[in-house]
């Protein structure tokens, strides 16, 4: 799998990066990664799935190769941006069918996007998206500061440098997140989502303050935005992920007859545990198989 890089001086000061293929007249498939990561973490699926679509792959801002950017945006500000860069890019693709997906972050980012922008893809999958559910968005509104986050304590305390690329794999491989990644999975983050700095070996390039605020925040009106999709949505989350992806997924179904639920074996990542299933069920969908 062959791909070029992208940049976009976006209108909230700063620059995002990612990666495209080389146009070929397949439909094109825009892709986020979930929080932490970047795109190319995710290459097992990708290049499976570019064997039927172009890719343009978006890194979020602080993530991959994205500038930092200051503090965070936001999650509906970043899902603008996103679609900002696209437009200006994807002209190059020509008229061709256009499709989206994301995984985690990237799913919430790209359901905002579908609400805002509903004739921009004509089908779209969520990965595993982390859909707060109404009652804990509102306990986190009136309560955030007070309550505990582990998630974003977690991110706080994350190692960011080892030695180089081979120590950081021994050290993160079969650990936390990473529990029953494909090596070739875990390779792809340790290769794309890290980089050498002088004096210090490999660093990650995601900033676990960036992670963390991240964590700390949520999407403004995200129910509201997620009954307005109105394009054709395959939610696909994992057998072992988080209770409330599941609750959520199940009571956004219920709502919104444009979204359907598949559930497949193993956790929040569990695209990176069978890179091979995940992208037959997300190109079966999105083509129509």
């Amino acid at each position: 799998m062959t791909l070029l890089p992208w940049s976009h001086d976006c209108s909230a000061g700063f620059t995002l990066r990612g990666w495209h293929s080389q146009p070929s007249g397949k439909p094109l498939l825009h892709f986020i990664h979930g929080n932490g990561f970047c795109t190319r973490t995710y290459e097992p699926m990708l290049s499976l799935l570019a064997e039927d679509f172009d890719l343009w792959l978006c890194d979020m801002q602080g993530h991959g190769d994205s500038d930092h950017g200051g503090p965070f945006k936001g999650w509906n500000l970043n899902a603008e941006l996103a679609v900002e860069a696209f437009v200006a890019g994807c002209a190059i693709f020509g008229k061709v069918p256009r499709y989206a997906c994301g995984h985690s972050f990237g799913g919430v980012l790209t359901s905002l996007i579908l609400a805002a922008h509903p004739a921009l893809f004509q089908r779209a999958v969520l990965m595993d998206p982390v859909l707060f559910p109404p009652a804990q968005i509102l306990l986190l509104n009136l309560f955030g500061g007070l309550i505990r986050n582990p998630m974003a304590e977690g991110a706080r305390r994350r190692r960011t440098q080892w030695p180089d690329r081979e120590e950081a794999f021994a050290r993160l491989h079969g650990r936390g997140i990473f529990r029953g990644w494909q090596d070739d999975a875990l390779r792809a983050h340790i290769e794309h989502a890290l980089r050498e700095e002088p004096g210090q070996g490999v660093v990650l390039k995601c900033q676990p303050e960036r992670e963390a605020e991240i964590f700390e925040s949520r999407p403004r009106g995200l129910w509201r935005s997620l009954l307005q999709i109105q394009t054709p949505v395959r939610l696909i989350h994992g057998t072992d992920t988080y209770p409330f992806v599941h609750q959520s997924a199940t009571r956004l179904a219920a709502r919104n007859r444009q979204v359907t639920v598949e559930r497949l074996p193993g956790g929040h990542c569990f695209m990176q545990e069978d890179a091979r299933l995940a992208g037959e069920r997300v190109k079966g969908f999105l083509l129509g198989e």
